[in-house]
């Protein structure tokens, strides 16, 4: 058995989850999320929380078991607390500005801005430079999966490359430095 897929899920109070044939839909104070469930995985509602159970031992109900736990725990986690990635901007004269929670515009050294629209549910703050520290983006949503993509997104605009360490990178990651070359 799963230690991840038998662990229940913990259901605050204000939230609200249907399960209606293999749709799981969570509604609580930050919005409403909806998924298709996997395979033959199910869903049942007890006494203020969810229990996901599989048929069997197949190799694909084993597979899908704890995943469909986690993808259901985030959703409830979503709908209550929401989700958040960082993203730091380092280098000389690159910076972004948030045009309006929805829209970024980023200087990261190309010849014009780049403009990246956030997608439905997604919000963007920006944190200016000061004190030493880089400047920061903050993405948020109530999606786990979408603030993901959109961070990674912004981030492979500009990744950091190896010698000076310029680029955007997530907040604490760790760039592996080379040496540059080296004068007669």
């Amino acid at each position: 058995m799963s230690r991840i897929g038998k662990a229940p899920i913990e259901v605050p109070s204000g939230v609200d989850v249907s399960i209606a044939e293999r749709t799981v839909t969570v509604k609580g104070p930050k919005g409403q999320l909806s998924r298709v469930l996997p395979g033959a995985i199910t869903v049942r509602a007890d006494e203020g929380s969810l229990l996901v159970e599989r048929p069997n031992d197949e190799r694909q109900n084993r597979a899908q078991h704890g995943l469909t736990r986690t993808l259901v725990a985030n959703m409830v986690t979503g709908v209550t607390a929401g989700f958040s990635k960082e993203l730091e901007i380092h280098g000389v004269g690159y910076r972004a500005n948030a045009t309006s929670p929805r829209n970024l515009e980023l200087a990261l050294g190309f010849s014009h801005p780049v403009r990246v629209a956030a997608p439905e549910g997604i919000e963007f703050e920006v944190v200016p430079a000061g004190g030493g520290l880089p400047a920061r983006i903050v993405v948020r949503g109530i999606d786990k999966e979408k603030v993901g993509q959109v961070a990674a997104d912004i981030r492979k605009i500009r990744k950091p490359e190896p010698y000076k360490g310029k680029g955007v990178r997530y907040a604490g990651e760790v760039i592996l430095r080379k040496a540059g070359k080296t004068g007669k």
